[in-house]
């Protein structure tokens, strides 16, 4: 099957301009299988998405020929941007509350059941693992994901082939993603997965069982609001604002991490 693994919804995510129906109609006719939806720290898309099918009565099921799965791309304080995938059902409110260190989201994503890798890793320099001095001074580190994405359209050439060789080095799944905000680059990256892949539980079934077979796709056109966000500026101004908010939100993230001892079992 045929899954974009990094798509991003107008209703989740604060950067992106495309609605989820409209990622489904392209991708569909592209010829892919499905969708990883992961908005930043929210899962409002897809909630979004969901309510309006049931209240269209449309009722679309993953039993149809095209499945549309829940992520998360999570926002650490000390590593940059993880993609998180937890099992059917389980939401977790701490999820959405970016600022957690990455040792603490390996923690909490493990211990309900989930999977997770880093995006991007030697991306833009504001939320890519490999610009962190956390993972540049403990590199065995990559042992305890699930997975690396080897390829983001977003990013250049060699920051995708040095993705794709530390998941090589690791023997890490490889997955690629369009991690599209816009209409223009839905469907630009894909990853291959071996077996049928209906949800959740299935995708993270496929991770741990190295199902993943081939990522790849087409790097985007260099564009001047592309170089801006690596400009010094850029850069430290979302690291700023990226602390700031994970400061605001320590309190209530610390509530809900004493909670999971709750986590239900995938």
């Amino acid at each position: 099957m045929k899954f974009d693994m990094h798509c991003h919804t107008k209703a989740g995510s604060i950067d992106a301009k495309i609605p989820l129906e409209q990622s489904i109609r392209l991708l569909k006719s592209q010829e892919f299988d499905g969708m990883l939806v992961t908005d930043h720290d929210s899962y409002r898309g897809i909630r979004q998405w969901k309510e309006q099918q049931q209240n269209s009565g449309s009722h679309e099921k993953n039993d149809d020929a095209f499945v549309v799965l829940e992520g998360i791309e999570y926002d650490t304080k000390d590593a940059g941007h993880f993609l998180v995938i937890m099992p059917d059902h389980v939401y977790l409110e701490v999820l959405q509350l970016r600022g957690m260190s990455v040792k603490t989201l390996i923690e909490v994503v493990h211990g309900c059941g989930g999977i997770l890798g880093p995006a991007h890793p030697f991306g833009t320099r504001a939320s890519s693992a490999m610009f962190y001095k956390k993972i540049r001074q403990n590199p065995e580190i990559f042992q305890e994901f699930d997975f690396i994405e080897g390829f983001n359209s977003c990013e250049s050439k060699e920051a995708n082939r040095i993705a794709g060789k530390i998941a090589n080095y690791y023997q890490k799944p490889s997955i690629g993603g369009s991690d599209a905000h816009e209409e223009a680059y839905v469907g630009m990256a894909f990853t291959e997965i071996q077996g049928s892949i209906r949800s959740n539980n299935d995708l993270i079934a496929a991770i741990h069982e190295q199902r993943v077979t081939a990522c790849g796709g087409t790097v985007r056109t260099a564009t001047a609001k592309s170089r801006h966000k690596e400009a010094f500026y850029s850069v430290w101004g979302f690291k700023f604002y990226n602390r700031s908010l994970g400061l605001l939100f320590t309190p209530l993230r610390k509530h809900h991490i004493k909670k999971m001892s709750l986590c239900p079992s995938p």
